[in-house]
């Protein structure tokens, strides 16, 4: 069966059952750019039709997803890609553009190789997403770590320049402790603790106490 035949065979099958799911079912094409089927419910809640879609082609992720946010996902699809393990899938969260006013909404996707082409390559993408109830107590969760993560892709260096006892040291300064109590914590001096103190604000350009607490959480050390 020529690579044509196989995309027409397999999206068949997949629209035989997409629309009794409790999520989208998306199909793209091998690089996962562009959309070649898409289920009702998705294009119900993306607020569009599969011309239009395919009439954006490979504009379809700048369109409906938060390129802030691309940079969690886009490694593990790409991982996808070239480990083309058709037993293997990737999950993860993204917020997407969705109804008439494009608004973000969060949904969990599971993402997996679908079909090979003739040469064994990845052919056909499929994608599962669930939209998440805005009023759960996960939303809020999901975004704080995203956040985190950014905060800490963005401040590595920074943090890098910290030795190890002045970590050890943010962290109590993140839990409040005073300079006497990090004193005897580390059995040094309470000078030595106001130093450690004014080296890592210095060093971070830490302003406030919570300044101090964003890289204490973004980079596990409390």
């Amino acid at each position: 069966m020529i690579d044509e035949q196989l995309i027409t065979a397999r999206i068949a099958e997949i629209a035989t059952f997409a629309d009794q799911y409790p999520g989208a079912v998306i199909v793209l094409t091998g690089d996962a750019r562009r959309v070649l089927y898409m289920s009702n419910r998705g294009l119900q809640e993306l607020d569009t039709t599969m011309e239009e879609l395919q009439a954006l082609g490979e504009n379809y992720h700048p369109v409906f997803f938060n390129a802030e946010e691309a940079h969690e996902y886009i490694p593990k699809v790409t991982e996808l890609l070239e480990r083309n393990d058709l037993s293997y899938a990737v999950t993860f969260f993204q917020q997407v553009r969705t109804g008439p006013n494009r608004s973000f909404a969060w949904y969990l996707s599971t993402v997996r190789v679908l079909a090979q082409d003739a040469a064994g390559r990845p052919l056909l993408i499929m994608s599962f997403a669930c939209p998440i109830d805005p009023k759960s107590h996960l939303t809020a969760k999901v975004q704080r770590l995203l956040d985190e993560n950014t905060f800490l892709r963005e401040h590595s260096a920074t943090f890098a320049s910290l030795t190890t006892r002045e970590r050890e040291v943010l962290g109590c300064l993140a839990l409040g402790h005073t300079s006497q109590e990090i004193a005897a914590a580390f059995h040094i001096s309470a000078q030595t603790a106001d130093t450690h103190r004014r080296n890592i604000r210095q060093k971070l350009g830490a302003s406030s106490s919570f300044d101090l607490g964003q890289y204490a959480r973004a980079f596990n050390l409390i």
